[in-house]
């Protein structure tokens, strides 16, 4: 007897797969018994691989904005003979409910929008004031048409590899002798998103005179980044050093995290190291780390949140009134 099976197309931002956890988590708690699929961007499936409640990653193999009706057509032909009875499409656009359609999935789940009608035939209204975060858009999507949201939205959880993280931490020359906290200074979204250097850096001396050691932690772009904040403290710059497993890894033998708004906040809470989360032109209302294990430091200006990219009064003073202090304060009450 051939086990029932549902794909979810998958989002296309490290955080918010991360928070599409908790979707996973609900349908898994519904039916233990029905496989669960995620059709994602490549670089995305060694985070669906720490995810217990998926049985498999397909890459997607479309790049950010590409149509790729080929490609898509492809995938689509190899999905069909997986014989899924039906599809969760959790991106609100267009060419994220082609493959699907293609594969002859007959139940599509997905929010009405993009003139997509044909292409998701379980098209559930948009309603932003109930769904007021990210992670309720995803969950809803896997309740029956109608059902209100829990109360409480079980939070992700990615499986960490102990045998990879001793193999990373010998590869780099790290060592847990001190109490680490991590520090995540990109951003993908933009600069309005990120916490000046000059005081990620200033932090990290504060914590190395207190008897911490400091992990800058990012992909090859935030290898200048790392590079600026070790210049000026003795934290050790390991952007652009590590793959994505690794640092789920890796900031699970960190006790705390400084972060922005960003994918790798998300996996540090994830993984249950204490995020303390950094907001500028974004809200934590909107995207907050998904733990009970965090802090939360906004300057709460009226012109924040913006959601913009670059700071349109260009001060950036939500993040720039945000002093190294207090989040330094908050960390020492973390450690208890």
């Amino acid at each position: 007897m051939r086990t029932a099976a549902t794909l979810i197309v998958g989002p296309s931002w490290v955080g918010d797969m991360v928070m599409a956890q908790s979707l996973f988590k609900v349908l898994n708690q519904r039916e233990p018994e029905r496989a669960f699929d995620v059709l994602a961007p490549d670089w995305s499936l060694p985070i669906v691989a720490r995810m217990p409640e998926i049985r498999k990653g397909i890459a997607s193999e479309t790049a950010h904005g590409e149509i790729g009706l080929r490609k898509r057509r492809r995938i689509a032909s190899n999905l069909h003979k997986t014989a899924y009875d039906c599809a969760i499409v959790l991106p609100r656009s267009f060419k994220s409910a082609l493959i699907p359609w293609l594969a002859g999935i007959p139940v599509r789940t997905g929010y009405r929008g993009e003139s997509r009608y044909l292409l998701v035939n379980d098209a559930r209204p948009f309603d932003r004031k109930v769904l007021d975060q990210t992670v309720k858009r995803f969950v809803a999507l896997g309740l029956d048409v109608g059902e209100s949201l829990p109360d409480e939205l079980p939070n992700p959880s990615l499986r960490v590899s102990p045998e990879n993280q001793l193999r990373t931490m010998k590869e780099l020359g790290v060592t847990a002798d001190r109490p680490i906290v991590a520090m995540m200074p990109g951003a993908e979204y933009g600069p309005a998103k990120c916490w000046p250097h000059a005081y990620f850096a200033e932090l990290a001396k504060m914590l190395d005179d207190s008897g911490y050691a400091v992990w800058v932690l990012g992909s090859a772009k935030d290898v200048a980044a790392g590079d600026a904040i070790a210049g000026a403290s003795r934290a050790l710059n390991l952007c652009g050093k590590t793959s994505l497993e690794d640092v789920i890894d890796l900031l699970a033998v960190c006790e705390q995290a400084v972060s922005n708004d960003s994918g790798l906040m998300h996996i540090a809470a994830a993984v249950g190291t204490h995020v303390h989360g950094i907001y500028g032109s974004s809200s934590p209302k909107f995207t907050p780390p998904l733990t009970n294990s965090r802090h939360i430091h906004e300057t709460g200006l009226a012109c924040s949140p913006c959601f913009k990219r670059e700071c349109p009064l260009g001060h950036l003073k939500c993040l720039k009134d945000l002093l190294p202090e207090r989040i330094f304060d908050k960390i020492l009450i973390a450690s208890g």
